[in-house]
């Protein structure tokens, strides 16, 4: 092309400038700070000493002080609370799982009367909150002999996490093309073995979805181990942080290193896992 005939080409005027991508940054930071700063905030004074945190309340850890920790590590109760809330959240995770995959399979594929009552009638536990059920709870977990228990607690938060993780996993589900299931039947695979061959292995971001949900839920119940548990010294860990801030009420920096290791496990859990939870959700939503 000669120079007369690219200077007769008219050149595109540039847009506007595109502020969109900029304000959605700015405003994902922010959420960011706002939800990261306490949590560092709790983590960094957990290894000063108290007199700091009073000299300087927004300070830097000078020196650093690793003693709180210690301390909260050599603790017998912490290790008793750690392992209640393992169990409970491991426990909650594979029965909500479990059942709650299987019950969004019948829901999800088969046509039977009274399939959208069902479904509606999960949907409506959503709205039933644990706070109305709690003194029936406690009187039928305690005349079942549970009382103290970590069953206690495993049951009762499985059956109020279904509701949720049945709506999540129905669509993801229905979103299985129905061509998979009639090659299957077709390869002499049954029901049990089209749900188990092709149904778990393509719903797992579904599943990692509503487990990690389910685990973190049960990691930070309170009301439930109150109140079932008994002793809180030999409770999960949340009652464990309100037991060691009202024995250590005036050591504030042992207090909250005693904090940041009770919410460690599920913050690392959920954040490992966030990827798969997006993904899950993404798939439940275009289903």
């Amino acid at each position: 092309m000669t120079a007369a005939a690219a200077a007769a080409v008219p050149r595109r005027r540039r847009g506007p400038i595109d502020w969109g991508a900029p304000a959605t940054y700015f405003v994902a930071l922010v959420c960011v700070a706002l939800s990261a700063t306490p949590v560092l905030f709790v983590i960094l004074n957990g290894f000063r000493s108290t007199a700091q945190m009073a000299y300087d309340p927004g300070g830097w850890p000078s020196p650093w002080i690793l003693d709180n920790y210690i301390e909260v590590l050599q603790n017998e109760d912490f290790w008793i609370q750690l392992l209640n809330s393992a169990v409970a959240a491991l426990g909650t995770t594979l029965g909500v799982v479990v059942l709650g995959v299987m019950a969004a399979f019948v829901i999800a594929r088969y046509a039977f009367r009274g399939r959208d009552f069902l479904f509606s009638l999960f949907t409506a536990g959503l709205l039933f909150p644990l706070s109305v059920a709690v003194v029936p709870l406690y009187v039928m977990l305690k005349g079942m002999g549970l009382y103290g228990n970590v069953t206690a607690l495993i049951l009762p938060q499985i059956a109020f996490a279904l509701p949720q993780t049945i709506i999540i996993l129905v669509p993801f589900l229905r979103s299985i093309p129905a061509e998979l299931e009639d090659a299957a039947t077709i390869d002499g695979a049954g029901r049990f073995g089209f749900f188990w061959r092709v149904v778990l292995p393509l719903s797992g971001p579904g599943l990692v979805t509503v487990g990690v949900l389910a685990f973190v839920a049960s990691w930070n119940a309170y009301l439930l181990p109150l109140l079932l548990m008994g002793d809180p010294t030999h409770g999960t860990l949340p009652l464990g942080v309100q037991a060691f801030s009202t024995a250590y009420s005036q050591d504030t920096a042992k207090v909250l290193a005693f904090t940041s290791i009770a919410m460690l496990p599920a913050l690392l859990f959920f954040t490992i896992a966030q990827r798969r939870i997006v993904g899950g959700l993404t798939g439940a939503v275009k289903g």
